[in-house]
């Protein structure tokens, strides 16, 4: 004879059934993520491509003052903002902003 279902037995259904739907929209979500990375990778490479044949070299750190750059260069993320606001004269917003701009150019962000 089979057994009646609970509430407790319930809920565990509706909560697993939640779960599974959960992590299948996740996994959807995380597909479409792994394709625009992919994207990304493509436009990278023609972009690489194209200052190669245009001979240009990027630099990111090529307007910085030297300091700025090392400081980025390490890592130091807060001794490069101090350097940017005293060669610069800008507010801390404004030093962090172009501080974390120059990081996502650069790659390190």
């Amino acid at each position: 004879m089979p057994m009646p279902l609970t509430q407790e037995t319930l809920a565990l259904f509706a909560l697993a059934i939640v779960g599974l739907i959960l992590f299948a929209g996740l996994g959807a979500r995380l597909t479409a993520l792994q394709s625009r990375v992919a994207a990304l990778s493509r436009v990278e490479a023609k972009l690489d491509l194209l200052l190669s044949q245009a001979n240009i070299k990027f630099d990111p750190y090529a307007q910085l003052p030297a300091g700025v750059a090392e400081a980025i260069r390490s890592g130091q993320k807060i001794k490069a903002i101090k350097l940017y606001r005293l060669s610069s004269g800008v507010g801390l917003k404004e030093a962090k902003d172009f501080v974390e701009a120059v990081q996502r150019r650069s790659g390190m962000a």
